[in-house]
């Protein structure tokens, strides 16, 4: 399946972002914690019709997984309470930890599987080019765009300089200690061609005009369909749905 030809990759950068922000708001407003769990496999849904399952979900378990389990042991064996479930020395869960535990990483599951999702179905050109449609100055979006790049940039840049230093025989494999040798030496290398990329970044800017004081034309450009037009109007409902069954609740 082309990432390119399904129908939610193809939507408006502001609509895939009200899709992420309905997500977020239906984990806060739909008691408890098991709706806001469930929003992972939802993203898991969305993300497999937009062709990207497999590298959603190794992000998400790559950068969820450690992060709940630390919290939720944390708040477990630390959250003021009364009953104890369980004790030993001097740690003890309690029903009160286990509760808001439960509840903490679920919101955090949802929101960061929803943000997850949205940053790899949108690309971060159609995200720049819909922020300057809206009005935001182009030297915004261009602080926007370079934030984030700045990681992937960093790590191409780290895969470069450990190619090479592999080719003069460096070990950068194996242990643990072995590898912290090998990355050591990378730092300097890594931190001056950051340094170096950023200048001709600058150059590269001057030399199309971006800081000239007129108005900027662009051959890329981005429409709003009938089918964010139509996405757009099924959120809203289904936010003001959510919101009156809770107030009714």
């Amino acid at each position: 399946m082309s990432n390119e030809r399904t129908i939610l990759n193809r939507l408006y950068p502001t609509t895939k972002f009200m899709i992420t922000l309905t997500l977020c708001l239906a984990a806060f407003i739909v008691p408890g914690y098991w709706f806001s769990y469930s929003i992972l496999p939802i993203c898991m849904v969305l993300a497999f019709f937009a062709g990207s399952f497999k590298e959603f979900s190794n992000l998400a378990i790559k950068a969820l997984l450690m992060i709940v389990v630390f919290i939720f042991i944390l708040q477990s064996f630390f959250y003021p309470g009364t009953d104890i479930l369980w004790s030993w020395s001097i740690f003890s869960i309690k029903r009160e930890g286990l509760e808001f535990a439960l509840f903490l990483t679920s919101k955090i599951v949802a929101v960061a599987s929803a943000f997850i999702l949205f940053f790899r179905i949108t690309k971060v050109k159609d995200l720049v080019n819909a922020l300057e449609q809206v009005g935001l100055p182009s030297k915004v979006t261009y602080v926007i765009l370079s934030t984030l790049q700045l990681i992937p940039e960093m790590k191409k840049l780290t895969h470069i300089i450990m190619d090479a230093q592999k080719t003069r025989g460096v070990e950068t494999e194996g242990k643990l200690l072995v590898r912290m040798k090998a990355f050591l030496p990378t730092l300097s290398p890594l931190i001056l061609g950051s340094i170096a990329s950023t200048e001709e970044r600058v150059l590269t800017l001057e030399s199309r005009a971006f800081s000239a004081n007129v108005k900027k034309t662009s051959i890329y450009k981005l429409e709003k369909t009938k089918n964010d037009r139509r996405v757009q109007v099924l959120l809203i409902v289904l936010l003001v749905i959510l919101i009156i069954w809770r107030v009714t609740l």
